[in-house]
């Protein structure tokens, strides 16, 4: 399970970086957090896949980040 979170919340991290390079380029500013911020998700990402190299495919991301999000809510729950 900590190798499906750490794979979810890289994830997450991407999809909010994307927005935020794209801005400071638009911008002309050098992307410096986001830069960091790809660079953070891209290492967990890294980490879940090496430690679980077959886990991981396209179509299995749905079901680890349901899974990640159903542990997540039961231990919110207890």
């Amino acid at each position: 399970m900590t190798y499906d979170t750490f794979f979810v919340v890289g994830l997450f991290i991407l999809v909010l970086a994307t927005p935020a390079i794209l801005g400071a380029l638009r911008r002309g500013a050098t992307p410096r957090i986001p830069g960091l911020m790809l660079l953070i998700g891209g290492g967990l990402i890294a980490v879940a896949i090496s430690a679980k190299p077959n886990a991981y495919s396209i179509s299995t991301i749905p079901q680890v980040i349901d899974s990640v999000i159903s542990h997540l809510v039961a231990y919110m729950g207890t």
